[in-house]
């Protein structure tokens, strides 16, 4: 299958011929579905924090900065914006093609709210900037936001965006992230540290902004800020296949690989040395006005992270220095019962009848791994994966974050359990990466690598079929402890269109 050129070709790009071959078979045989249990809720895997909870929470979090916990935030920043502008690519292609702009904006709703409130949006002011002494008609003005011509939001990551408008400033989600960070993520030291994930292309436009911003945000919140830029590494993309699930080629003969998803960032996430990570998508900030929500339940979720790893760290300690036979049935019990009640990781079997040895070696197993609490917000029409109780390689049942695809909707009763499902995933994380040592898990060890996901794509007019690896919140993080704890949705305003940004929350 593969020639001398193309195994030199992947030992290259650092990546491995087994792993290559592991992804051909991948597309061979498919993804199996994974199959949910029930749909988690408030007081059957949701944690609901009443405002005595939510205020001890956040109380350990602060005790545990100013006794040396080191957090980091971790932010996926390396999507590109040109889908949140796909109503006004398709406005620019109508014009070009010759249609009239009122034909347009009678069919195009999204683009006529756009222009009809144009002067309402951050980047406004700039816009007029470089359209300069020219009229902002409908036309101009899809042409100076998404072309070269002006600013090339089109072209531009969200990030780098101007999102929201204060008094006598903007702001773009990157410098929302550096400000929340300032608000949640400092140590003792008044020290912020920050990775953004970008792709290659756009990183010297954010070190650029950074240099710009990041003395007045200094100056401003009295913090220092350790900011650093990653990649999806060459060694995480997956092999394109065609039809026939024989690798694609390039017009050279060479070999073709894509991006394999957000799940690729668990590389990223794995080189990361912190004793708490939070872990948020770039576009869901707000403007300050409406940030104390986030910041508590952002210290909230770091607070019920480190009771509970208290309580880990003890078992590991006992379980990692103590052969079996030293310790006493009533503590395996009391470990065992906790794993099921506390960490919501049901076993494959009742543990009354286990023996010893063979229970002992499962709570090892199941307590040295890390930790995540995720927030969840209560379902309101939006779009995304959410919580449920599912079933694992092994037997054991346990809290996952499930996407749609990773479930079998023509299964009714499948279908039916995620129609009464009460919330869903907005990406809001804190990690635990480490153990009772202070040694960090190596996180790929974590993984389910069942959980992939294949899409048919194309490249010079040729299908392909393109792989993702385990997203990194659900399949990368499966064999995770989990915790679900129930955040307001004003702590998620994401921004999937242009036209969000014109929602009460942005401006």
């Amino acid at each position: 299958m593969f020639s001398e050129k193309d195994k030199n070709q992947i030992k290259q790009r650092g990546s491995d011929l087994n792993v290559i071959y592991g992804q051909i078979e991948n597309f061979k045989k498919g993804f199996p579905f994974l199959k949910v249990e029930e749909a988690a809720s408030v007081g059957n895997g949701i944690i609901k924090l009443d405002e005595q909870k939510k205020n001890e929470a956040i109380a350990k979090y602060v005790n545990s900065i100013e006794g040396g916990t080191k957090p980091l935030k971790f932010v996926p920043a390396s999507g590109a914006a040109s889908r949140m502008f796909k109503s006004l690519f398709a406005a620019k292609e109508g014009l070009e093609k010759g249609r009239s702009e009122n034909e347009i904006l009678s069919e195009n709703k999204e683009a006529k709210q756009f222009f009809s409130e144009l002067k309402n949006f951050a980047f406004y002011e700039n816009l007029k900037a470089v359209a300069g002494n020219s009229e902002l008609t409908f036309k101009n003005a899809l042409d100076y936001l998404l072309t070269e011509k002006g600013l090339n939001y089109g072209a531009r990551p969200k990030g780098l965006l101007k999102f929201h408008k204060y008094e006598h400033h903007t702001r773009t989600p990157f410098e929302e992230h550096l400000v929340e960070g300032a608000l949640y993520a400092r140590d003792k030291n008044g020290r912020v540290n920050i990775q953004f994930t970008v792709s290659p292309e756009h990183q010297d436009y954010f070190e650029q902004l950074l240099t710009d911003v990041k003395t007045k945000y200094e100056k401003e919140f009295s913090v220092t800020f350790l900011v650093s830029f990653s990649q999806q590494k060459p060694s995480t993309d997956a092999i394109a296949v065609d039809s026939d699930n024989e690798p694609f080629r390039e017009n050279d003969g060479s070999l073709f690989f894509r991006p394999a998803g957000h799940g690729a960032l668990l590389e990223n996430l794995n080189d990361l040395d912190a004793d708490i990570i939070f872990i948020k998508n770039i576009d869901n900030v707000v403007p300050d006005k409406l940030k104390t929500p986030t910041i508590e339940y952002k210290e909230a979720l770091a607070g019920v992270l480190l009771k509970y790893q208290d309580r880990i760290f003890k078992y590991q300690k006992e379980l990692n220095e103590k052969h079996y036979t030293a310790l006493s049935s009533a503590f395996l019990a009391e470990a065992a019962n906790f794993l099921e009640n506390a960490l919501n990781t049901k076993p494959a079997e009742n543990h009354y009848y286990t023996e010893k040895e063979v229970l002992y070696r499962y709570l090892q197993n199941k307590f040295n791994r890390p930790i995540r609490v995720c927030g969840m917000v209560k379902n309101e029409g939006e779009p995304g994966g959410g919580p449920f109780w599912a079933f694992n390689p092994d037997g054991t049942v346990s809290l996952q974050v499930v996407e749609g695809s990773q479930i079998d909707f023509k299964n009714d009763e499948q279908a039916k359990i995620v129609k009464h499902a009460t919330h869903f995933n907005p990406v809001d994380l804190v990690c635990g990466v480490k153990n009772y040592k202070g040694e960090k898990f190596s996180l790929p060890d974590f993984t389910d690598p069942a959980t992939g996901f294949i899409s048919v794509k194309s490249k010079d007019g040729k299908e392909l079929k393109a792989l993702e690896l385990p997203g990194l919140w659900n399949g990368a993080m499966s064999n995770w402890n989990t915790l679900f704890v129930e955040v307001p949705i004003e702590t998620f305003n994401p921004v999937k269109t242009v036209n969000d940004l014109l929602r009460e929350q942005h401006q």
